[in-house]
């Protein structure tokens, strides 16, 4: 692994980074934080086993706490024993897919569709 991915970082600069490039994320208690709000059990279970297939294919596994409409993701680099680069780089790839709508791409994939609950998973920022 290379030396850059186990390097902390200090706090000031982990909360300008976020500020930056992952603004819905928050330093708390060491760790970088993401809640992800979602309509039901469902989405619950929808963003959770997105985040565990991201962190499983990373090999850096966060914290996960969940509720029936609500997933909380916290990083942290235990072995470093602060916040580096590898979760920088998770945090950027669970976002970019938790957050994916298609619907809003011009590819030919149209996302669940609008107002109906029924199909409704996760309440997008």
């Amino acid at each position: 692994m290379a030396e850059k991915a186990k390097t902390v970082i200090p706090e000031d600069q982990v909360k300008a980074r976020l500020e930056a490039e992952l603004p819905n994320w928050r330093l708390e208690d060491g760790w970088i934080r993401r809640t992800y709000k979602t309509n039901s059990w469902k989405g619950t279970l929808m963003v959770i086993n997105t985040v565990g297939h991201l962190a499983e294919a990373a090999w850096h596994h966060p914290d996960i706490t969940a509720s029936y409409a609500w997933v909380e993701v916290r990083l942290i680099s235990h072995d470093a024993k602060g916040i580096t680069d590898r979760d920088f780089a998770l945090a950027k790839k669970i976002e970019e897919v938790v957050q994916w709508q298609p619907g809003l791409e011009d590819q030919g994939l149209e996302g669940t569709p609008q107002g109906d609950q029924r199909f409704a998973y996760v309440k997008y920022d």
